[in-house]
């Protein structure tokens, strides 16, 4: 905090600088925990419900091209479920990084917990851990556009757009 502004507070009688410090303490503290709950909550929200949803809608796609396998000839059978097996590739890379993702989230918040200081803490937070928030959520929300409706465990965007 500025100088001048401590002054200012003090002369005016609003706040000593002690009160001031144990505000910004308070304050870094509050952001701090905010982002550890987020992060805790993307976790576990990737970890066991989105990806098991995922690979549960990759199952079900497989089952179908080995269904097609056996009720077409080859040649048929491989131009028929050209769009089913891109998709599940694509379910699995995306599943993939969402774990590697996770993991290393967690292993960030392991990190910045062991710092003392708060303002520390909460500028690691800040510069670390919420970033990592874009790259899950861009995964989960591709995941999302593939996911069948049915089995999808949360509300989707264009079904927010429509909720009264």
């Amino acid at each position: 905090m500025l100088k001048a502004s401590i002054k200012m507070f003090e002369s005016l009688g609003v706040m000593t600088e002690k009160e001031l410090e144990a505000r910004n303490e308070v304050k870094w503290e509050t952001y701090t925990k905010k982002i550890q709950i987020e992060a805790r909550v993307l976790g576990d929200l990737s970890m066991n419900h989105i990806i098991p949803v995922a690979t549960s809608y990759q199952s079900q796609l497989l089952r179908n091209v080995e269904r097609m396998c056996t009720a077409f000839p080859a040649d048929k059978a491989k131009e028929l479920n050209a769009r089913n097996l891109k998709l599940i590739e694509e379910i699995a890379q995306r599943t993939a990084t969402i774990e590697t993702k996770v993991e290393e989230l967690v292993e960030a918040r392991k990190v910045a917990n062991k710092i003392e200081g708060e303002y520390e803490k909460a500028v690691a937070y800040h510069d670390t851990i919420a970033p990592m928030f874009d790259a899950i959520r861009y995964q989960i929300d591709k995941l999302e556009l593939i996911v069948d409706d049915s089995l999808w465990p949360l509300p989707k965007y264009r079904e927010l757009l429509f909720i009264r």
